[in-house]
């Protein structure tokens, strides 16, 4: 009996969970500054351009076709992508400005 009293004696006596919950904040907070933030940044800019496409823009689709708009609706896109060949696209499906691309592949030669 001895022995029993010393091992309650012993055990640890019931600790905080303050510097636990101040940790989960703090990663919480990392991960909005660091992942969610810049997402969300990046998804208006791209919403924010295909809704200012104009006729005579060079694009790229996200399946890698190039083009310039022939015409531009609610919805959809008419893509002139050769002599005669016209396609059209979802809006959502264009990815960017041609211009923006040459320009990225100038920087990353540099």
């Amino acid at each position: 009996m001895n022995t029993l009293s010393i091992l309650l004696q012993a055990a640890p006596g019931p600790q905080s969970s303050m510097p636990t919950i101040i940790m989960m904040v703090l990663l919480f907070v990392v991960f909005y500054f660091f992942m969610i933030r810049p997402q969300q940044k990046k998804a208006k800019d791209a919403r924010k351009f295909r809704e200012s496409l104009q006729k005579g823009t060079r694009v790229v689709t996200i399946g890698g076709i190039h083009g310039k708009v022939a015409e531009v609706n609610d919805k959809t896109v008419l893509l002139d992508v050769a002599d005669g060949v016209k396609i059209r696209f979802e809006k959502s499906a264009v990815a960017m400005d041609n211009t923006m691309q040459l320009t990225e592949e100038t920087a990353k030669t540099a």
